[in-house]
């Protein structure tokens, strides 16, 4: 049996060793790739490194060996040989470099570079041959990823036997320290065939001139194509710091097809090609690059410097393996005629956020610095907010509800906090407002003549201001931006307006009049708009019978669009059945938007319209009507009415944004709802809702309680500690603005009461202590007295006075121990003296744990939320 027992562990080793020969490549890269993270500053020598990745993969780590450039505007080379003589395949990049050090990076494939130094300045030239460009890099772009399958051909017959790394250092002001910069790029190869072989097209203006102070310049290239059919999979966008946007297309019987369009001053990676785009025979390349000559005081060219411009556009492409060409370019421009047809959205610069554009040139460290205490203040506030208990009621006094209006659509709040009411006035929408093509019936009404915007004083509803009069047939979305600008859309109409407070006009018209469509012109029942603060691009959700959300630029220009409808079943990310309210969370750079008719809310990144996340509950039932974000991290919402035998109650909702946690639920206590249709939210808290049934809009405020926390006063921190069953409301009825002074006298009232205990405290250990010193005095009076009661006391103190003594000195006899002492009686615990009933205080500590006692300021929990569906 041990013979047997021997030779199995001896096959079972044997087994797991060869097992290992063969497991993954490309995990095995992966870890190497780990592994070289902390290698990206670090200097490689001449030892360049080839990584064995299984049977067939290797890594090669392509590093500038420790240079110090000694001016602005360097370009070094290097070069690395293929180490192996047969074809390989390239089928990924991992770069080392950031912009801090370097500008950009270029690696070329060729046969003969232009030098055989370990390193030198590329105006010598790169290689003698001709050079292919398999891979770019700047402004702190990410690795660039290759399609399964696809891969740069390099060795062989016809794939080059060398890599040359180009490395652009463009301010030297990183280098005062004379340190040694290695930066550089890691490959993985292999030697498995790619049915498809990657290329490069590369699309270059070379003779522009930027006039200084010009406001925009355009440069313009185009190409016909003349070979086998190639798809494009990647691109990336180059120039230096005067480039404000650069668009690729393929044109195809006059149709624009984008390729790709993006800012230079973003991050300069290789961005997929969203849908994929393949190029015929006789097709057209073409690309353009929008410049500002502004603050400049000369021309400007194109060149090699930083002072100089670039406009190039990448274009990553694979091609079946038998037709494959790794390189090709163009940098002519063949039908200038043809770009007064280009799609507006190339002339339009993309904004930049002002972290972001600090982060492209350099200053990575100080936005750091500002994200990081923005995002720090940020979650104090949210924090502060989400660790207060409150419960959200009607405020019974407001006498807004008994306003005199027609069907509520849409609420806002504007800059002064008055309440914003966008209402129908005396049309009503109903089965006999739309015909099956969503085409208006009842133009012949004319448009509403009464005011259809009215500005409301919050406490009192007293009017204010009106607006709106004959403009509108069919109101439905408000909402108001930073400047205080009015955007209002119409669904009878199929447009969005822009009004100025005390504007009659609209100050822009997106959309055409009465006529529902589907494109980038129109609109079909649109629903409501949001405002980026921070850029003003506008977002319009489309609508009734389109689903999607579209991006306009803050002059109205389309930009892009995402959603579709919902397809059978359980509706998928992305797909709409009703936008029907908009909520944009700048605090996380998100929109928000309320899927009605699927009972949901989604959440998309403003930039890309990438879906992020959906908030869902059972209790909203199968339709939600309206969101409304307030800045620290509150998330409000109203769902509709359930349908016949389902019991979901109609009602608001606030919640947890991070989380979509819900806080509270409520319900008007004067009259009820019936179509609730739109909800905005103040950050006190103040809650309204409008109704298009009821033609209502009720207020609602918190109710809120007073938690145990620390204050400071006089700069000392006094405990306010609350009973289990005292609690201090503070009731936020009509008036918003009081709530103030009622938090501060209860706050002072509780630092009294807290200051009152504390002292009486403090008295009374005063009171103690020299009664504890006299019982000692007593005690020691005592014991001088029995050393003179012979030999029967001596005993006495060996046997009892002696023990406890021991006791109290520990085992040692070195010290006081009271822990050994009290230890010796029966019930003690050995985690120190047994506690004292602790309930209402949060100061607890063991003493065997080591650690230090902490104060932690706890709230009441929040009230259980219903179960997600």
């Amino acid at each position: 049996m041990a013979g047997l027992a021997n030779n199995l562990l001896i096959l079972f080793l044997v087994f797991q060793n060869v097992c290992s020969g063969f497991r993954n490549p490309l995990s095995v890269f992966k870890r190497y790739k780990d592994a070289t993270r902390s290698l990206s500053n670090e200097c490689l020598g001449s030892d360049r490194p080839v990584i064995s990745l299984g049977l067939s993969d290797f890594a090669l780590d392509i590093r500038m060996p420790g240079v110090t450039p000694k001016q602005s505007d360097t370009y070094l080379c290097m070069s690395v040989p293929l180490p192996v003589g047969d074809e390989a395949y390239v089928v990924d990049f991992k770069p080392h470099a950031s912009m801090d050090t370097i500008h950009h990076m270029l690696l070329f494939g060729c046969n003969e570079p232009s030098s055989t130094n370990s390193y030198w300045d590329c105006d010598e030239g790169t290689c003698k041959d001709k050079s292919n460009i398999l891979y770019a890099w700047a402004r702190n772009a990410p690795p660039t990823r290759l399609p399964k399958g696809v891969g740069f051909r390099v060795g062989g017959e016809t794939g080059g036997r060398f890599f040359v790394l180009q490395v652009h250092y463009g301010d030297i002001s990183a280098f005062r320290d004379k340190h040694s910069d290695c930066s550089g790029v890691t490959l993985h190869l292999t030697h498995q065939k790619q049915p498809l072989i990657a290329g490069m097209y590369l699309m270059m203006s070379v003779n522009t001139v930027i006039p200084p102070g010009e406001k925009v310049v355009d440069a313009d290239i185009a190409c016909h194509y003349k070979r086998f059919p190639m798809h494009l999979f990647a691109y990336r966008v180059h120039t230096h710091r005067l480039g404000k946007v650069v668009s690729g297309y393929r044109v195809r019987n006059g149709q624009w097809t984008l390729i790709g369009r993006q800012s230079p001053q973003l991050p300069q990676a290789f961005y997929p090609v969203e849908h994929l785009v393949d190029v015929s025979y006789d097709d057209i390349l073409a690309a353009r690059c929008v410049f500002s000559g502004e603050g400049r005081t000369t021309e400007t060219h194109i060149g090699g410097t930083a002072n100089d411009e670039m406009c190039n556009f990448y274009i990553m492409y694979y091609m079946d393996a038998k037709h494959a060409v790794s390189y090709m370019t163009c940098t002519q421009n063949a039908n200038p005629e043809m770009f007064r047809d280009i799609p507006q959205e190339a002339n339009i610069p993309i904004p930049i956020k002002s972290d972001m554009l600090k982060m492209t040139h350099g200053h990575h460290e100080e936005t750091m610095d500002t994200d990081k205490s923005s995002l720090v203040q940020q979650a104090k506030k949210e924090e502060e907010i989400l660790d207060q208990d409150f419960h959200m009621e009607e405020a019974m006094e407001w006498p807004g509800l008994d306003l005199k209006l027609g069907q509520v659509s849409g609420l806002a709040l504007d800059l002064e906090n008055n309440l914003v009411i966008f209402h129908r006035g005396d049309h009503v929408w109903d089965e006999n407002s739309f015909d099956s093509k969503f085409v208006y019936q009842q133009r012949g009404l004319g448009p509403i003549e009464q005011s259809t915007i009215l500005v409301l004083n919050p406490s009192n509803a007293k009017l204010l201001h009106s607006m709106g009069r004959s403009l509108f047939y069919l109101p439905h979305g408000l909402s108001i931006d930073k400047n205080g600008y009015y955007w209002v859309t119409d669904v009878a109409l199929h447009q969005v307006f822009k009004l100025g407070a005390d504007v009659k006009e609209p100050l822009l018209v997106l959309g055409m009049a009465l006529q529902p469509g589907s494109d980038k012109n129109h609109f079909c029942q649109p629903t409501d708009v949001a405002v980026d603060p921070i850029t003003g691009s506008i977002y319009v959700s489309d609508g009734y019978c389109n689903s999607r959300v579209i991006q306009f630029s803050p002059s109205g220009l389309y930009m892009m669009q995402w959603g579709e409808e919902t397809s059978l079943g359980r509706a998928r990310p992305g797909q709409f059945r009703i936008p029907h309210s908009l909520a944009l969370i700048p605090d996380f750079s998100e929109l928000c938007v309320a899927d009605r008719e699927n009972g949901r809310i989604q959440c998309f990144g403003l930039e890309t319209g990438e879906f992020i996340r959906e908030i869902k509950h059972k209790s909203f039932g199968r339709e939600l009507f309206a969101v409304s974000y307030v800045p620290g991290g509150l998330l409000f919402a109203i769902n509709g009415m359930p349908y016949p035998g389902e019991a979901e109650p109609v009602q608001g909702f606030v919640m947890n944004f991070s989380t979509g946690e819900i806080i509270d639920t409520f319900i008007p206590l004067r009259k009820s709802f019936e179509m609730p249709h739109d909800v905005v939210a103040s950050e006190d808290k103040t809650v309204f809702v409008g109704d298009v049934h009821a033609r209502a809009v009720w207020k609602f405020a918190s109710t809120e309680k007073m938690e145990h926390r620390s204050v400071k006063k006089a700069g000392i921190e006094v405990q306010e500690i609350k009973e289990p069953e005292t609690i201090v409301e503070a009731r936020l009825k009509n008036n918003p603005e009081s709530s103030g002074p009622l938090k501060k006298q209860e706050k002072q009232h509780l630092v009294r009461q807290a200051s009152t205990g504390v002292s009486f405290v403090l008295i009374t250990i005063l009171l103690i202590i020299p009664v504890v010193v006299l019982l000692a005095i007593l005690i020691f009076i005592q014991w001088r007295k029995t050393t003179v009661c012979g030999a029967d006391g001596e005993h006495k103190l060996n046997s009892s006075s002696g023990r406890i003594l021991g006791n109290l000195r520990g085992k040692g006899g070195g010290g006081l121990n009271l822990g050994n002492f009290f230890a010796s009686h029966k019930g003690y615990s050995r985690k120190g003296f047994d506690r004292l009933s602790t309930e209402g205080s949060d100061q607890e500590k063991d003493e065997d744990d080591g650690t230090d006692s902490e104060e932690e300021c706890s709230a009441p929990p929040l009230p259980p939320a219903p179960s997600s569906s």
